[in-house]
């Protein structure tokens, strides 16, 4: 691998992959480094899917202004991309009398926010748009550019449009340190090696924090990991339109409830601190207590027709603001660190700030002429008609044969993924591109069929297929062997 950069971007979350895919524009060498096996590993694979209004943040605050800069991005960036986005806005519901009060003073926040098109509508006006909500909603505060986004999609969209435009990933790369010269920033050192570069962003999440730390920064700021778990319901059996939120508390939105670009309801999160940066396991209390939040919007939710429960962990900065800036220590350095929620709303307006401080460090940034920013989208072969289904079988057999039963994915969607830009190398990377297992199976049927495609695909035994990377390979004999 070539060792010289214009850019290095450590980290492959949303953030990193959109400055990936902003700085391509230019005629610029870039490298990202990830230490997980795949882009989006981290906190942007389990979060709430929401690209907030902006209506929640502290005016004035950073949060505030690149909320709202990203939600607009968002609307348009997502179909440039083929990234599934869909416009549902969002509801603050009051329950009773007493919650009513608190509407004016959020509708007022979102004027000082600038938050094009929010109202405060009557409880009855509600109940006629989500049926379902708890009747004794007294009011709801409405924000229209609220919408819910597939997560994945968006990282792996952004990752494979930087890469289609030359950049470069570098996977199960571990940042260790920076090399430097006289203060100034001629390089890093990984478990792969030394890499040079000009400038470098550090876009780390959950390591933000002890990453600026090597560069002598992040002198009395800090990352408190937070765990907040959800629960995915059957879409068959609970359908919503939109976003739902509590009246918020002092210093969290609430258990929200939510449909998703997949069709199916999301509960969560609950905020409880985190063992590590690595604990996302999923506490009884934490489920208990995101259920009983969640009955208050929607009272008829049934744990019965819970698929899937899993915990995120949040980068929550003690400055309670997100932090983006060049180094004070190290000249090339930019420092992206606290990009908790709404961090995904935020992540293009994020990036593009980013992209900015980066031009500062290296002269003469020349935009390239071959640069292209549409990224076709991924054929979803349940989302086609029968019509286009029999035409694209007849091109390609491999999509007439279905892998997983209940997200009706196909051996071709398998393929693609695996041979994409951003190749899928696990169980999981295909998951995450393609959503096979994870319907009411939750994999079982699909597992044996997709284990023996990536042996054939990767060229390796099926012993070492992999759920996430190294040491979570899913099999290790045939069942007769001794």
């Amino acid at each position: 691998m070539e060792k010289k950069y214009d850019v290095i971007i450590i980290g492959s979350g949303i953030v990193g992959s959109l400055i990936a895919r902003y700085l391509s524009r230019y005629d610029l060498s870039i490298l990202v480094i990830e230490k997980e096996t795949d882009v989006g590993m981290c906190p942007s694979s389990a979060n709430s899917a929401i690209i907030h209004s902006g209506t929640d943040p502290k005016p004035g605050s950073l949060k505030a202004k690149l909320n709202a800069e990203g939600n607009k991005i968002w609307h348009a960036l997502a179909p440039e991309l083929g990234i599934r986005f869909k416009k549902t806005g969002s509801y603050v519901m009051a329950v009773g009398d007493e919650e009513k009060k608190f509407l004016p003073g959020l509708l007022e926040r979102a004027k000082q926010n600038n938050i094009p098109g929010v109202e405060i509508i009557s409880g009855a006006e509600f109940l006629r748009r989500e049926p379902l909500a708890n009747p004794e909603c007294s009011g709801a505060l409405y924000a229209p550019t609220a919408a819910v986004i597939d997560p994945f999609g968006a990282v792996f969209a952004a990752a494979e449009n930087a890469v289609t435009n030359g950049v470069t990933y570098s996977f199960e790369t571990e940042f260790l340190d920076f090399i430097a010269e006289n203060g100034v920033l001629k390089g890093i050192k990984t478990n792969k090696g030394d890499f040079y570069c000009k400038a470098a962003v550090n876009a780390a999440g959950l390591y933000s924090d002890e990453v600026a730390s090597k560069a002598g920064d992040a002198r009395g700021f800090s990352i408190t990991p937070y765990k907040g778990s959800y629960f995915v319901f059957d879409a068959a059996k609970i359908v919503l339109n939109s976003v739902l939120f509590p009246v918020p508390g002092e210093t969290t939105k609430g258990i929200l409830v939510s449909t998703t670009t997949h069709g199916n309801v999301l509960i969560g999160p609950d905020k409880e601190p985190a063992l590590s940066k690595e604990d996302s396991s999923t506490t009884e209390e934490g489920l208990k207590k995101i259920l009983e939040g969640a009955k208050k919007l929607v009272p008829s939710i049934d744990v019965k027709n819970v698929i899937a429960s899993y915990a995120g962990i949040r980068a929550s900065g003690n400055t309670g603001d997100f932090v983006i800036e060049e180094s004070k220590a190290l000249k090339g350095l930019i420092n992206l660190m606290g990009i908790d929620s709404p961090g995904l709303a935020s992540a293009p307006a994020i990036a593009l700030e980013a992209v900015e401080l980066v031009k500062l460090q290296i002269a003469n940034c020349k935009l390239k002429l071959s640069w292209n920013p549409i990224r076709q989208p991924k054929v979803h072969f349940h989302m086609l008609s029968n019509a286009e289904k029999a035409e694209l079988v007849k091109k390609n057999p491999a999509y007439g044969r279905i892998v997983c039963r209940c997200e009706e994915i196909t051996e071709g969607e398998v393929l693609d993924a695996i041979h994409s830009p951003i190749p899928a190398r696990t169980y999981d990377g295909i998951k995450r591109r393609t959503w096979l297992g994870t319907g009411r199976c939750q994999g079982a049927f699909d597992y044996p069929r997709v284990i023996q495609i990536l042996a054939k695909e990767l060229g390796i035994p099926v012993e070492k297929v992999s759920k996430k990377g190294k040491g979570s390979e899913i099999v290790f004999r045939k069942t007769k062997e001794i």
